[in-house]
């Protein structure tokens, strides 16, 4: 044996005849915006679950009376609970918009390099037009 690799890429078949395995690619090696903005949707949809038990304790605020609501108002209003509003708003359309890819993808469409590289471009840019455009609307 050459490397201490090549004990890792023996293997065996069912019926007992050694062969020799390929080993998985490192992070390092693959690593490319694609996979990038797939942990992206992952890390959204985690974000979007923490954001919405943030709206169910301003629902709850609301329904339980003026001094409930007050605190969260004051929360929500200060420099940190607008950052964590702008980015929920951000999570919640880029998790959006990979959906409606993956919505295609399931349809068999658009699996070919050259659309995935344009359907990426057209996701970040509607997810940073669409969240700009939900706190023009928000704040006027």
């Amino acid at each position: 044996m050459r490397d201490v690799r090549d004990v890792q890429m023996l293997g065996r078949t069912s019926d007992g005849r050694l062969v020799q395995r390929p080993l998985s690619g490192h992070l390092s090696v693959y690593l490319d915006f694609d996979m990038v903005m797939s942990v992206g949707h992952r890390i959204t949809g985690c974000a979007l679950a923490v954001g919405t038990i943030v709206l169910v304790w301003f629902l709850v605020a609301l329904a339980s009376g003026e001094s409930a609501y007050a605190s969260v108002s004051w929360f929500l209003r200060t420099p940190v609970g607008y950052f964590a509003l702008f980015g929920w708003t951000a999570a919640l359309w880029y998790h959006f918009c990979v959906g409606i890819r993956h919505l295609i993808w399931d349809t068999g469409r658009m699996y070919d390099l050259p659309s995935v590289h344009r359907s990426r471009g057209v996701i970040l840019g509607a997810t940073a037009g669409l969240t700009l455009l939900t706190w023009l609307i928000a704040l006027l």
